[in-house]
């Protein structure tokens, strides 16, 4: 059992980076109670574990006394001096008083201990290492689920992945490796708790630092950043250097660093914005490839009214709206987008035009020219091509077709224009 004890010991100092000695004292500590049960209220009893061998052994502060009224208190002359040759009576002296078998029952005692120890011992170290890297991009693995959280481990330590925090499009497996963001550490009723994130703006602002040298240098700024996760990012850009590209650095040779960070977020649409002080070309840049025919700025309601071609509306909005709302987030302005109204005639109008072309025409009257419309005749044109026996057929013409085509012949002799041969 003793060995066994030690191979505990070591397999936490291994594992979890617990100091042995600091394991030995609190279980030491702990012992005291399964002493005081085995032994009984010794004085001053206190329990210590041989670091090599695994032994427990139990010690009490008895008093040399010539006669023993309490032997948990008091050790007789006799006794005493078998132990040191030159005890005298009322001197303390520390006498082991480890009973037969306690061994097994402190080992028991102690794993508990242990465990107990273990666990506050961890938290300890967990909030210690972790305190100061709120805001880093940890690697780990999905070890289990608890509901719909995600526990992940990170080697010596366990971190929680919350449903809050997970990216709606994404599903995970146990055993997969991922990559988070720390975006707290957080004090709980069971001690400190690491808690990641997949889905903070935060987790692509730190892909971006990591993979594009000039932000991390300070020459490339990002400025803002509005997120869905799992659909879409904005990212608005500045350079404080005139002669480096915002865009181009974050977007790399051949689209190599964007298309690095997409990778990591599962194919999420990333939109690298050149940010700009003026709002109009800033919005402009912020919702292509839409086409905006204006932009008015209500300053006094910090809002944007955009106008656009009626095919570039669902462009502008993006699906579900997606596009606008984002570009609200960036930009920091309600942002309101409408169709550009161009004006049309109706049909009605022109049904009328046409009735009106018609009349005009020597030999056809205005009722004539309304049926004609009616049976499909829209321009001077399709009267032209048809022939008596088309028109015969309708109806309201019938007999009045022959009059209706030679009227029609006279009038586009008159306008100079070809007239194609009927059959008779």
């Amino acid at each position: 059992m003793n060995s066994e004890f030690l191979a505990i010991l070591e397999f936490w100092e291994r594992e979890k980076g617990i100091s042995k000695d600091v394991l030995v004292a609190a279980v030491e500590e702990a012992l005291l109670s399964a002493a005081k049960k085995a032994v009984g209220p010794a004085r001053e009893l206190r329990c210590v574990i041989n670091p090599k061998s695994g032994d427990i052994n139990a010690f009490a502060k008895l008093i040399v006394s010539d006669k023993v009224v309490s032997k948990h208190d008091q050790i007789s002359l006799t006794e005493a001096r078998r132990k040191k040759a030159d005890a005298q009576i009322g001197e303390e002296m520390e006498v082991e008083v480890t009973p037969t078998g306690f061994g097994r029952i402190a080992a028991q005692y102690a794993k508990q201990a242990l465990m107990q120890q273990v666990r506050r011992a961890e938290k300890k170290l967990i909030y210690e290492e972790f305190k100061d890297r709120t805001g880093d991009i940890v690697s780990g693995t999905v070890r289990r689920f608890e509901r719909s959280d995600v526990i992940i481990d990170l080697g010596k330590y366990e971190a929680l992945l919350p449903n809050r925090e997970r990216v709606p499009t994404e599903e995970y497996q146990v055993g997969e490796r991922l990559r988070c963001f720390v975006k707290a550490v957080e004090e709980t009723i069971h001690g400190p708790e690491i808690i990641l994130s997949r889905a903070d703006p935060n987790f692509v602002i730190k892909l971006f630092l990591l993979e594009v040298s000039e932000i991390h240098d300070g020459t490339v700024e990002i400025k803002g950043i509005a997120r869905e996760p799992g659909f879409r990012t904005k990212l608005a850009v500045h350079s404080r250097d005139g002669k480096v590209d915002p865009v181009g650095a974050c977007v790399g040779l051949r689209g190599q660093r964007v298309k690095n960070i997409v990778r990591e977020l599962n194919n999420e649409k990333v939109d690298i914005i050149k940010w700009d002080t003026n709002i109009k070309p800033f919005v402009t840049a912020a919702l292509a490839p839409a086409i905006l025919k204006s932009v008015t700025v209500d300053e006094a309601g910090h809002r944007l009214n955009i106008l656009v071609s009626e095919d570039q509306l669902s462009l502008a909005i993006g699906k579900r709206g997606q596009n606008a709302r984002l570009t609200s987030k960036l930009t920091g302005w309600q942002v309101d987008i409408d169709a550009e109204v161009v004006a049309a005639s109706g049909f009605d109008e022109k049904v009328a035009q046409a009735v009106k072309a018609f009349s005009a025409i020597p030999g056809i009257s205005a009722e004539q020219a309304g049926v004609l419309v009616n049976a499909g005749f829209h321009s001077f044109e399709d009267l032209l091509q048809a022939e008596v026996g088309d028109l015969s057929e309708i109806p309201q013409i019938g007999e009045q077709a022959a009059a209706i085509v030679e009227a029609a012949r006279a009038e586009a002799g008159r306008r100079s224009l070809p007239v194609a041969e009927t059959a008779s």
